[in-house]
């Protein structure tokens, strides 16, 4: 990877559908499979993806802009990151720690957590602010973890 665009803050992930997620220090990723323990891992339904992210940048001023506050755990994306825009890794190879992955689409908030944080707001309010990746190279995401472009994505 070179130069780190951002951090991971945290890392969530939850056993079962509808589990609000936990925290962990760290969390084994594998190619093409997701993370180890979360309802997603080895998942072949088609809206499922590998591994997704969002900004916690989205959760700073929440209130202030409109009008609620949810945890980042609650947004139920799997790893928190600082300092990087997620959109500039749409379509691109990226790494998280010393896994490499490869950005599909925006992750956007559903209808599903509007119910579950009661109100349509978060709709407005996390807007734009996730990502949906594909884990290319397996390995280790940690708090604290460099997150950036790969230098495969850096050749093209």
């Amino acid at each position: 990877m070179t130069a780190a665009q951002g951090k991971v803050e945290a890392i969530y992930i939850a056993a079962k559908h509808g589990e609000l997620p936990h925290e962990v220090d760290a969390a084994v990723a594998q190619a093409g499979r997701g993370i180890e323990g979360d309802r997603n891992f080895d998942d072949t339904d088609p809206d499922s993806c590998n591994i997704t992210l969002i900004e916690a940048e989205a959760f700073d001023d929440l209130k202030a802009r409109h009008g609620f506050e949810i945890t980042p755990l609650e947004s139920r994306r799997q790893v928190l990151v600082r300092g990087v825009n997620l959109g500039e890794l749409v379509g691109r190879r990226f790494q998280v720690g010393d896994v490499e992955c490869e950005g599909e689409e925006r992750c956007e908030p559903c209808n599903h957590l509007a119910k579950m944080v009661g109100t349509q707001d978060v709709l407005r309010g996390l807007l734009h602010t996730g990502l949906r990746a594909v884990i290319v190279k397996s390995g280790t995401i940690r708090a604290g973890d460099g997150v950036g472009l790969s230098a495969v994505a850096e050749r093209l």
